[in-house]
């Protein structure tokens, strides 16, 4: 168990927006920051951080919260692995007590995975440094490859032993089940017919230099082994299997190491392989990260996506590959993304040419040579093409449906005019070419959604506008306006109902000093009201007892006491406005009131509103009692009338016409 006063100087010293800019591009919007939902695909920014109140709200999946919450919804870390993380980020020390040997088993199984793929990172580094084989073979060969003991460190590089199961009998040593030693591939294991009790174990990556695959957090999520000896029957190189915690479409290798360097520069360097990232980190380019040898998915470029619009690709100069390689060009375009292509001399590759230049030789180079990728693509099409008509043909329709692709009109449009110089074929014709490949993707979608419609139109006729919830409405903005000015002093205009001289019943305004929460708290008292929302309900409870005990309440203080679903809850509340700033009204010429203007009056017409709401609420209650019996209604019809005229006032107050 983590200590309370470890957990809350995590709270008090992290900072949201520093813990979040670690993984999404944010940008200032007035007192917060906006950037791409890290959770949905998306193009315009509908991610908010508030510094402030040190809360965030993505608008597109409707998850929120505080920084723990963003770690645990982001990264899939339990509790305390949130708390663990921010800690070591600002260097806090962690109090723990050592957990039992059942605590240790209730652990869930992605942490157990985790801590499996962590052992083995340390195991396989310390094989290759602690070990006379490791040092001869693993060693010698990263030392070949020009890596240094600092590069070799840092991405955590190591060797697996070439036995059998030297590293699954450490493992089962140390305590680990074999049950999560073959979930994450570290081991195969093979039933034995005449043993069903003693399976036989294999180590997945014997006689192997091991790489390492981090999440953006730094997570070990699995590993790529490369062989070193010649075995025609045996892979070059070798990935962990897909499992709970390591999906090959999902992750990019070098990612953890490359995020703020991808962010600073506003471009990322996408590679082939792994030694590719580690040779142009070592060279001072630390903005670089590699699709680990597999196709690249749009899972990997949303992932860029987060961090930069921009992605330069960089190619050796082996022509059959190229070709191959481009295809995943189109994907990167799909996804709204920059895309510049480099290729390097042939003969070279991103690992040998950043080894044997210096950075200011590499920087140039990639400057000079990256290349917009239709002027790229046309160039290597228009040279394969030659002087034959019919692959010319192919050629230009195969640009232009790479420029279909993008989802920006002007830059489609900048795309095709450029083409056209290029391929020397008239604008007319590509717009013409544009336009049918548009007609038939849009009559494809028509196609494939056909049936889903049908079924749209039915449900369409049978539903009605849904009514606004005006009390979950009322509820929701009486707990925002304890969070965020629970604790300031206001003066209130309260109102006292009394007869006149006529016998009319009037208000009467009376004005008095109170903090928000008393005002709040005193009214709902006098009048009897609780709120209906059990969710509210809690929240408010919680929050008059904070404001009550302390004047220096905090919301990060509050939000620390608090389950991650109350705090999400808390969160949607907070920043619900705040998805407004996503519009940029000010370029427009029009500025919103602020938030904190009126707040006096604010509160007062909330709660008069949530009067008003009841008495009507009230009034109907009664009026169906009457409907239902025959009885003598004389006392409830009066009741009735009493209401209604309390109700007319009341309107009257806030400026409101009863029809």
């Amino acid at each position: 168990m983590i200590s309370k006063a470890t957990i809350d100087q995590v709270y008090e010293t992290a900072r949201l927006e520093e813990v979040i800019g670690d993984f999404v591009q944010l940008k200032k919007s007035g007192a917060n920051f906006k950037g791409l939902s890290p959770f949905t695909d998306e193009r315009s920014p509908s991610f908010m951080v508030s510094p402030v109140k040190q809360i965030w709200k993505d608008f597109s999946s409707g998850k929120g919260g505080n920084v723990i919450a963003f770690l645990m919804e982001h990264e899939h870390f339990t509790y305390p692995e949130a708390i663990k993380y921010v800690a070591k980020k600002y260097n806090i020390e962690v109090e723990e007590t050592e957990r039992t040997d059942e605590q240790k088993q209730e652990a869930n199984e992605r942490e157990s995975m985790y801590l499996v793929s962590e052992f083995a990172q340390k195991y396989f580094s310390e094989m290759l440094w602690d070990t006379e084989l490791g040092k001869a073979i693993g060693l010698s060969y990263f030392k070949e490859r020009g890596f240094t003991d600092e590069s070799i460190k840092k991405f955590g590089l190591g060797y697996c032993l070439d036995q059998w199961d030297g590293f699954t009998k450490a493992a089962l040593d140390k305590g680990y089940q074999l049950n999560y030693l073959e979930k994450t591939g570290l081991t195969i294991v093979k039933e034995d017919n005449q043993n069903p009790n003693n399976p036989k174990t294999f180590d997945r990556f014997k006689g192997r230099v091991m790489f390492p695959i981090h999440s953006m957090s730094g997570r070990v999520l699995g590993f790529g082994g490369r062989i070193l000896k010649i075995d025609k029957k045996a892979a070059k190189y070798l990935n962990s299997p897909e499992s709970d915690i390591y999906h090959k479409s999902k992750v990019l290798y070098g990612i953890f190491f490359a995020k703020q360097a991808i962010a600073k520069e506003d471009n990322c360097y996408l590679v082939e392989g792994y030694t590719d990232v580690i040779q142009f980190y070592q060279r001072g380019i630390e903005n670089v990260v590699s699709s680990s040898g597999t196709a690249l998915t749009p899972e990997q470029i949303r992932l860029i996506h987060r961090l930069t619009k921009n992605i330069t690709v960089l190619f050796d100069g082996d022509a059959a590959g190229l070709r191959a390689s481009v295809r995943g060009i189109d994907l990167i375009l799909e996804q709204g993304m920059n895309v510049k292509v480099c290729t390097f001399p042939e003969g070279e590759d991103p690992d040998s040419f950043a080894k044997n230049n210096e950075l200011e030789e590499v920087q140039k180079y990639l400057a000079d040579n990256a290349k917009d990728f239709i002027q790229f693509k046309a160039n290597l099409l228009a040279n394969e093409a030659a002087n034959d008509p019919v692959k010319r043909a192919e050629t230009v329709r195969d640009i232009v449906n790479s420029i279909a692709k993008i989802p920006d009109p002007i830059k489609r449009e900048i795309y095709i005019q450029e083409c056209a110089q290029i391929m020397n074929v008239s604008e007319g014709v590509l717009f013409s070419t544009l336009a049918q490949i548009n007609k038939k993707s849009i009559a494809d979608t028509a196609r494939n959604t056909k049936q889903e419609q049908k079924a749209f139109d039915v449900v369409k006729n049978e539903t009605t506008a849904e009514k606004v919830d005006v009390q979950y409405e009322l509820e929701r903005k009486i707990i925002e306006l304890l969070l965020l000015y629970g604790n300031e002093q206001q003066k209130f205009e309260d109102l006292v109902l009394k007869e006149n001289d006529a016998g009319d019943l009037i208000l009467e305004p009376l004005f008095l000093e109170a903090k928000v929460y008393e005002k709040i708290y005193l009214d709902l008292q006098e009048d009897e009201i609780e709120l209906a929302n059990e969710h509210f309900r809690g929240i408010y409870y919680q929050l008059i007892e904070a404001l009550n005990e302390s004047d220096d309440f905090s919301i990060n203080t509050f939000l620390s006491d608090l389950d991650q679903e109350m705090v999400s809850e808390i969160s949607s509340i907070l920043m619900e406005e705040e998805k407004y700033v996503l519009h940029n009204w000010e370029r427009k010429d029009i500025y919103p009131k602020e938030k904190g203007a009126g707040v006096a009056q604010l509160v007062s017409e909330t709660i008069l509103t949530l009067r008003c709401f009841l008495i009507k609420k009230r009034m109907s209650a009664l009026q169906n009692e009457t409907q239902e019996s025959t009885d003598d209604h004389r006392e409830t019809l009066e009741e009735i009338m009493n209401y209604l005229n309390l109700n007319k006032l009341l309107n009257k107050k806030l400026n409101r016409v009863l029809s």
